[in-house]
């Protein structure tokens, strides 16, 4: 058998995309796959390929992860993340991750460092905290879009004012 040739399939989500933000998104995905297929060229694993093109979605505004993401109600960014090594099927996961750039960094983390598959909120951020994962400001996750959405979103009779606060 010769040797494979490396193979990376990346998707940005679901959902209606407006023409607008159409071309946005293609560049985005296809930037994705390029850095994913860039690590599986240079002879690094299905992981760190998935890793890279991960993160460079979640530090692309166009996509709902990392920077970009859908707010709660609160108005602010919680993030999930998750991923597998297909060859052993080990898999780490966080959710409600507050105020880290790459979520599936620390993912990642949890499935190579840890015995468990998912750690959440307050215990994902003392992880985050012991593996040195940097910190960065909620704020610098919002958009103006993700902001804009969120206000729409709010019930009739809520305050948006006072989840500002």
């Amino acid at each position: 058998l010769g040797k494979m040739k490396p193979v990376i399939v990346v998707h940005g989500g679901a959902g209606r995309i407006f023409k607008e933000r159409e071309e946005g998104c293609r560049a985005g995905v296809v930037r994705a796959a390029l850095r994913g297929y860039g690590v599986l060229k240079q002879g690094g694993s299905a992981v760190d390929a998935v890793e890279e093109a991960v993160r460079s979605m979640e530090d692309d505004p166009h996509f709902n992860a990392g920077c970009g993401s859908v707010l709660n109600e609160k108005g602010e960014v919680e993030m999930d993340a998750i991923i597998m090594d297909g060859k052993n099927l080990d898999s780490g996961a966080v959710s409600a991750v507050k105020c880290i750039a790459n979520p599936i960094k620390l993912a990642r983390l949890v499935m190579e460092k840890t015995k468990h598959m998912l750690l959440t909120d307050h215990g994902a951020h003392l992880f985050a905290q012991t593996m040195g994962i940097p910190e960065i400001p909620g704020e610098k996750l919002i958009t103006e879009r993700s902001r804009e959405r969120w206000k729409k979103n709010l019930e009739p009779d809520s305050n948006p004012e006072e989840f500002q606060k």
